[in-house]
């Protein structure tokens, strides 16, 4: 009776184990691979402020991410850098642009947690980034599925 109680256990661990994968993630192709997050559209207002998606590129190397870029672009793909939260070239609200640029440099950010942690399930969000955050897992998850073998 205690021997098939043992087996029933190891047998019920072993089945366990397989169905969470045991927590590890998928075995990925090396190459590089670039995808697209969904469009972000701002649903609060008529204002285009903060609209756009986000583009991933990550590169594998033996079964390894080893560099990730991570940028985000407005509705009419003009890239949010420098420039991105002025009007007409100019900081007409500071608030608005500090805010706009701590997005953009959160892009960076967010791709150098991957390459650093290298489980997209453990990427943080930062704070005052949350759109791109989303944009980010999103362009990402989709990348790294063309590299799954």
């Amino acid at each position: 009776m205690k021997k098939r109680w043992i087996v029933a256990l190891v047998c019920c661990t072993m089945a366990v184990t397989a169905a969470a994968g045991c927590g590890g993630r998928p075995a990925y192709k090396d190459g590089t691979y670039r995808a697209q997050s969904e469009t972000y559209r701002n649903g609060d207002d008529d204002s285009e402020a903060g609209n756009g998606y986000g583009v991933v590129e990550i590169t594998i190397k033996d079964n390894n991410i080893t560099a990730c870029t991570f940028q985000t672009y407005e509705l009419d793909g003009t890239l949010k850098d420098a420039e991105y939260g002025k009007e007409g070239g100019q900081v007409a609200n500071r608030d608005y642009y500090n805010k706009a640029q701590k997005a953009v440099a959160a892009c960076d950010q967010y791709a150098a947690q991957l390459v650093e942690k290298n489980d997209i399930r453990d990427i943080d969000a930062i704070s005052g980034a949350t759109i791109n955050y989303n944009e980010f897992l999103d362009a990402a998850k989709a990348a790294l599925q063309q590299a799954e073998e």
